[in-house]
């Protein structure tokens, strides 16, 4: 005999029941398990929005480097007026280069010094993955970078380029301005455009096996130098 009796679910109904107790709290205001009261009567969280320090402020670039360098990151400091020298610096032990078609005139000229072969990405075509991994550096500017947590932040702005370009080549040579230093992450975002591709950079890439031996350029670049400029 079939039985066509209707049945229950009873995930179902257990489910049910606990989203209407959540409703509920939330709308009584009822003490969440902070302690604190939630709900429409709730006073505002305290997030922090800002920092302690000024973008760009020393305490800001001094905390920022000690975060980079805790990451095993290479960070130079220059002015404006030595931006050429610090770049070639930088670029000592590099051959080859690829940068971005909208980068700053000046990097990219200071890119070519030393008889070093210079790649534009996207002119007149982008560099397929087997070209960029041929190249010893990338050299790319950045949108912003948090000084808390270490972490500099790529849009793909035309001083950035794709992300393609940032992750291939084995050393990456981000130059960062001392204005586009914040303190905290509310800061970075407020800076960023949601719908753009960003990429977040805190160190080089890095990873570690089941016996926790650290392995670097997994995901992107084994090297990750960082030139600060201050507009002296």
């Amino acid at each position: 005999m079939n039985d066509t009796s209707p049945t229950t679910n009873p995930t179902a109904g257990a489910r049910e029941t606990m989203l209407a107790t959540i409703r509920a709290a939330v709308r009584s205001g009822t003490p969440s398990i902070t302690g604190k009261h939630t709900g429409a009567d709730a006073d505002e969280r305290a997030y922090q929005h800002t920092g302690t320090h000024q973008p760009g402020s020393t305490p800001v670039i001094d905390l920022l480097i000690d975060r980079l360098l805790d990451y095993r990151a290479t960070v130079r400091t220059t002015t404006a007026a030595n931006l050429e020298t610090a770049v070639r610096q930088a670029l000592s032990t590099s051959a080859s280069v690829v940068i971005p078609a909208g980068i700053d005139p000046n990097i990219r000229a200071a890119c070519a010094q030393d008889n070093r072969t210079v790649h534009i990405d996207g002119q007149p075509t982008a560099l397929s993955a087997d070209q960029l991994d041929s190249i010893d550096t990338v050299v790319t500017g950045a949108r912003v970078a948090i000084a808390l947590t270490g972490t500099i932040i790529l849009d793909s702005s035309p001083d950035q380029g794709r992300r393609a370009l940032t992750l291939i080549p084995d050393r990456h040579l981000i130059i960062l301005h001392t204005h586009q230093i914040v303190e905290t992450v509310p800061e970075g975002i407020a800076h960023l455009n949601p719908t753009a591709p960003l990429t977040l950079i805190s160190g080089p890439s890095a990873t570690s096996d089941i016996e926790l031996e650290r392995v670097e350029g997994v995901h992107g670049p084994r090297h990750l130098d960082v030139l600060i400029i201050d507009p002296g």
